[in-house]
């Protein structure tokens, strides 16, 4: 046992011995300590994307604290399970960070974990080397994961790419930045765990926080993976605000019989940091798992899960 696994064994210990109300008041504790500055940029940020509750300081509504307390109270079983299946230390002393901020609110802990050398998604310790790749990009956005991608590993390295989008805007940008790379397929649908129709939902501050909802203005096609690609793929990446959960449920048949590589963004719910692992692990468990972070120690977001076939 190293320091790390001490620590974080300590940290589950006294959260299981903590009603939610006790776990609530402890990060409100922590929280009224942090620099005001710093606090009303937490506030801003969480009420601008509205993935984890809100916060209003004014009027003393702290909603995404206690959704916090919820999430670790409820879910300390599937932490320790994590845990024991994350392959690395890197990944381990994130996961400590990650919980530790949203319990006491420590910034120092997590920071450590945050420098990387490689791009978003492309960590080489976790993924040295990609050939005859068929890649699916589930919320390509402006192209720029594919072009990290291309930068990391080289043309040669892919056979085709899926591109998926759900937004007309982003659309236009995405196809101009990849035009000059060949076989790269474009999709404007939603990936889901069913075949029909979903809605855009806009976010105003952010172009790139528009999620898929079920009901609204903009209307969209709706499939799945499994569904709509038919050949074998080896590598999905999933950033698509909160829909991951169900786009790997219309992907079980690529996820079962292809063993692709699965680069999945799990911040935008709380529970998604255990949920989405356990859920690739009950569908195939022949994964191995790493998680990296691409965010800031404020409020660690940009949060990948890498699911790597044994």
């Amino acid at each position: 046992m190293n320091k790390v696994d001490k620590l974080f064994k300590e940290l589950m210990n006294k959260i299981n011995l903590m009603t939610k109300d006790e776990i609530y008041f402890n990060i409100k504790k922590s929280f009224d300590k942090v620099p005001m500055e710093t606090k009303k940029s937490i506030e801003v940020f969480f009420n601008k994307f509205n993935y984890w509750g809100k916060i209003d300081l004014e009027n003393n509504n702290y909603e995404a604290l206690y959704e916090k307390a919820t999430t670790l109270k409820e879910n300390i079983e599937q932490f320790n399970w994590l845990y024991l299946k994350l392959k690395d230390y890197k990944s381990k002393k994130l996961l400590y960070g990650i919980l530790n901020n949203w319990f006491c609110y420590d910034f120092n802990t997590i920071k450590p974990c945050l420098g990387t050398p490689y791009k978003h998604y492309f960590d080489l310790d976790i993924i040295p080397h990609c050939d005859n790749e068929v890649v699916v990009d589930l919320g390509a956005y402006t192209g720029d994961t594919i072009l990290d991608y291309i930068d990391t590993y080289g043309e040669s390295s892919y056979n085709k790419i899926y591109c998926y989008d759900i937004t007309d805007e982003v659309f236009i940008y995405l196809k101009n930045n990849l035009s000059k790379y060949k076989n790269i397929i474009y999709q404007k649908k939603a990936i889901s765990d069913k075949i029909g129709n979903l809605y855009l939902e806009a976010n105003s501050s952010s172009i790139s926080a528009n999620r898929v909802c079920e009901e609204g203005d903009i209307l969209l096609d709706s499939t799945t993976l499994d569904e709509d690609i038919k050949e074998e793929v080896s590598m999905i990446k999933m950033d698509i605000e909160g829909h991951e959960k169900k786009a790997l449920l219309g992907s079980i048949n690529h996820i079962k019989n292809d063993k692709p590589k699965l680069l999945i963004s799990v911040y935008h719910n709380n529970d998604h940091l255990w949920e989405l692992p356990k859920l690739i692990n009950d569908i195939n468990p022949n994964y191995d798992y790493y998680l990296r972070c691409y965010g800031n120690c404020i409020y660690p977001t940009e949060i990948v899960l890498f699911a790597i076939p044994k």
